[in-house]
């Protein structure tokens, strides 16, 4: 079967704009039903707070953030001798008031403790729209589906009310998330349709559960999910080509067909419709190449030989010199091995050797260079800021690996935790000096040394996966190249010979132009405009 590749991957986190405001903490009743519409957690005694919990506590209702979290973070450290109970109360506020600090990371530390304590914590449920709240700031490398995933379905419904209904939508969305990332599927869809068309997350729902039925074999409900992105008001132009790509490739799956007794049939109606769907994917679009590459097979099924050559040669045209698409000459030494113009099929073989063997070995020795996550770190760091670092081979291959969303995600990870330190050290002497600004400090560098090297794990797979796509690339063209060796034992016509010659001559074009079409042979200078248009003659000279 012909090699393609289906990268499934999608952005997350979209803008949450509403913001928490603070209320009165004296009545803790109030406060939560006001902030989060749901009542309060039992509390574990009914001791009163002590005067520094106090003071703070009024900090907090003033708006004094910054006091607030210092006298806040002395009673989480067990500096008074509050009850268990306010201690809990003091480690929410603390969290809240971090968040109006914007120091994120160290208010989702807070959080991430109250929500591993569990419901044994008193302010377990509060905890959860906050969650929310953060996950509008932090990169989701920072682990917050994860978290949401630790509370039941029925504390995230009780937010399903009116004065709450946006962070319930979110919070859905982020449960599917959780639910698809540990394999159950059918809870992940049953969460990602529950999100109100209304909300903003409701596109990026549609998506995952299309994407998730898939995953799960159903081509219908798949189709249905990606139609509704595309239905949707205001998509924006990433997820519309996003779900374009992805219905093509729904379709291009199901029109190949296995039956019972392993033989494999084409619908001709779902390849054309796959083929369509390609077609709406934009050139302005950053899958548009994903898209002409991926097509190129289709048309290959579908015995539009040209179409696909012209795909092909779009794909190596010098706009897109950085492009890495080591399968386009797969696909050119197919075309002409079915077409038996075994000398064309021959020479894609060795230009595929010439280009992709050196690049090969550059990759192996680059990557034996690199001998820990840290140094692959700062290697992805180098290639993003210059990438001229990169020797010419290699350049736009890793260039193009390393760009994509999962890497991205983590770098802006490690620069928000950056910003957060660069804060701390430049914010006033009694935060910097405190046990408040020891403990951010902390947490900033631990989480900065996992997240540095968490992307250098994921460095050291995008290498891995190249050098293991060559290799079976040129495991593929290796078993054509012994097909050609057959073929050339046994000869070509004297009928093929000829046809192959007149070929030649005639440049292979011989196509009709009418009142709408025009044909302008290639002249060796490519236009932009006419990139989706490209068209190569590949006439069959088989006579057997």
């Amino acid at each position: 079967m012909p090699y393609a590749r289906a990268t499934w991957w999608v952005a997350t986190c979209l803008s949450f704009v509403s913001a928490a405001s603070a209320q009165d903490p004296s009545s803790e009743m109030e406060f939560t039903l006001e902030e989060t519409g749901q009542p309060p957690a039992l509390a574990v005694d009914d001791r009163p707070p002590s005067e520094p919990l106090a003071n703070a506590l009024r900090l907090y209702q003033r708006e004094r953030y910054l006091e607030a979290s210092v006298q806040l973070s002395r009673v989480v450290s067990g500096e008074s001798d509050d009850s268990p109970a306010n201690v809990q109360k003091a480690q929410f506020f603390l969290a809240k008031a971090l968040f109006h600090l914007r120091f994120h990371r160290a208010s989702l530390s807070l959080l991430e403790e109250i929500a591993q304590a569990g419901p044994r914590h008193g302010y377990f449920e509060q905890a959860l729209p906050w969650l929310a709240q953060l996950a509008t700031q932090l990169p989701e490398p920072a682990g917050i589906i994860e978290l949401v995933g630790l509370y039941p379905p029925e504390m995230v419904d009780a937010l399903a009310r009116d004065e709450t209904r946006e962070v319930h939508d979110h919070l859905l969305y982020l449960s599917g998330r959780h639910a698809y990332a540990q394999n159950e599927l059918d809870t992940a869809i049953a969460r990602f349709d529950r999100v109100s068309p209304s909300s903003p997350h409701f596109v990026r729902s549609r998506f995952f559960a299309g994407v998730t039925h898939v995953r799960l074999r159903r081509a219908r409900p798949a189709i249905a999910a990606f139609r509704q992105v595309l239905d949707a008001p205001d998509v924006p132009s990433r997820m519309r080509n996003l779900a374009w790509l992805s219905l093509a490739r729904v379709y291009y799956t199901a029109a190949n067909r296995t039956d019972e007794m392993g033989n494999r049939t084409l619908d001709p109606a779902l390849l054309e419709n796959a083929l369509a769907a390609w077609d709406r994917v934009e050139p302005a679009s950053e899958h548009w190449l994903d898209a002409l590459f991926e097509q190129a097979w289709g048309l290959y099924l579908a015995n539009q030989e040209s179409r696909a050559m012209g795909n092909v040669f779009t794909l190596q045209s010098p706009y897109f010199e950085g492009a890495y698409y080591p399968e386009a000459y797969v696909i050119k030494a197919v075309v002409f091995f079915s077409a038996c113009q075994t000398e064309n099929a021959e020479a894609m073989i060795t230009q595929f050797h010439e280009r992709y063997d050196p690049v090969r070995e550059e990759l192996g020795h680059t990557l034996e260079g690199l001998a820990d996550n840290e140094a692959l770190y700062r290697f992805l760091v180098g290639v993003r800021e210059d990438p001229d670092t990169l020797g010419p081979r290699i350049r736009g291959i890793v260039s193009t690996a390393l760009a994509d969303r999962t890497l991205l995600r983590h770098l802006e990870y490690v620069r928000v935790l950056d910003d957060e330190l660069a804060r701390l050290e430049a914010g006033p002497e009694p935060l910097r000096a405190s046990s408040l600004g020891d403990r951010i400090r902390a947490d900033l560098t631990v989480t900065r040394s996992f997240a540095v090297d968490r992307g250098g794990d994921l460095v050291r797979g995008r290498f891995t996966r190249l050098v293991d796509e060559l290799d079976e690339l040129m495991t593929q063209m290796d078993t054509v190249e012994v097909e050609l060796l057959r073929v050339r034992r046994e000869g070509l016509s004297q009928a093929q010979r000829d046809e192959l010659e007149r070929i030649r001559q005639a440049g292979g074009l011989s196509v009709e132009v009418d009142e709408e079409h025009q044909i302008w042979p290639f002249d060796g200078e490519y236009w932009r405009d006419e990139l989706p248009f490209y068209r190569q003659r590949v006439t069959p000279i088989c006579t057997r």
